[in-house]
């Protein structure tokens, strides 16, 4: 179906400077900064790191969605999932985007650098240049492992969250931020397969369009197995217990059994439904992560103390 590219005179809302932020995406990130804030103490995060250090990520995750909304307006015209986006549409002009995206990174650096510390500050804008500018500009229009290489910034969050709170890069902070990478892949990629010929009618080389179908099935597969091994570490390295590995493997068991359906089936619904689990998945993983944290670790540490 051709998406028209009509602009409409329709003046701009609260609602879409909010749509300019991706709320749903950034709400996810402030989950994962959550969970890595509570992960790297054994007590509660103190208040003002909770809800500060949240707020400064969150501003600059939202100033980075808002420059992705601004470079893909094009794109977004030639794809029915983004076609009424504010910008595409031509309710908000891109000088106000930027406008825009450069007030919410400021504060939120602001607030970061103020109220935390200069670590996170610099980590969180090293992760917004990263999806805003090597992502966006570049890895997206350049590459089919667009997605492999630029999900990095997107797995930043735990490790912002866990640096927030202690000031340091710790080796369990980078294990929150390899599971979340290991996710993004088979994650993005079945959303992919799902919008196969959008991305085609706008020149955007995901794998799908690039290497076709089976071979994206094979790779989504190939990442789930490679992601469960991973979500395992946290176990080995004695930063979770038995209730996360037992988590981690029921979770990934199910990701996995969509998976191998995707691969095996023709289904054209499998690719949105591996997509839906996906995030099911992580919110759930990390869940568990934190119930173990508090549940299970506390009482291995009194039993081998006693």
């Amino acid at each position: 179906m051709p998406m028209t590219t009509e602009l409409t005179d329709i003046p701009a809302t609260w609602r879409d400077y909010l749509e300019l932020c991706k709320p749903n995406v950034v709400l996810v990130m402030i989950v994962t900064s959550v969970i890595g804030m509570f992960m790297a103490v054994p007590g509660m995060v103190p208040v003002r790191i909770l809800v500060l250090g949240n707020l400064g990520i969150a501003l600059c995750a939202a100033a980075a969605a808002a420059v992705n909304h601004l470079v893909d307006r094009h794109i977004d015209l030639k794809m029915a999932r983004t076609l009424n986006r504010p910008v595409a549409q031509g309710r908000i002009e891109p000088s106000q985007v930027l406008l825009f995206a450069v007030v919410l990174g400021v504060a939120g650096m602001a607030i970061l650098l103020v109220w935390i510390n200069a670590l996170t500050a610099w980590l969180t804008l090293a992760s917004l240049l990263g999806y805003a500018v090597v992502y966006t500009l570049y890895l997206k229009r350049a590459t089919p492992q667009n997605i492999v290489i630029g999900g990095l910034a997107g797995a930043a969050p735990p490790l912002l969250g866990w640096t927030a709170v202690t000031g340091e890069i710790h080796g369990h902070g980078l294990l929150l931020v390899l599971i979340i990478f290991a996710w993004t892949p088979p994650h993005f990629w079945a959303l992919a397969l799902h919008r196969k010929d959008e991305y085609a009618r706008a020149n955007v080389p995901m794998l799908p369009v690039t290497h076709g179908e089976r071979y994206t099935k094979l790779h989504i597969l190939l990442y789930t197995i490679l992601m469960i091994l991973v979500t395992v570490l946290p176990y080995l390295t004695g930063m979770s217990g038995w209730l996360y590995l037992l988590g981690a493997l029921v979770l990934g068991g199910g990701f996995l059994y969509w998976a191998l359906r995707l691969y095996a089936g023709t289904d054209s619904t499998l690719g949105m439904t591996t997509f839906k689990y996906s995030i099911v998945y992580l919110l759930a993983l990390f869940a568990i992560m934190l119930a173990d944290h508090y549940l299970v670790e506390p009482a291995l540490i009194g039993a081998r103390h006693t």
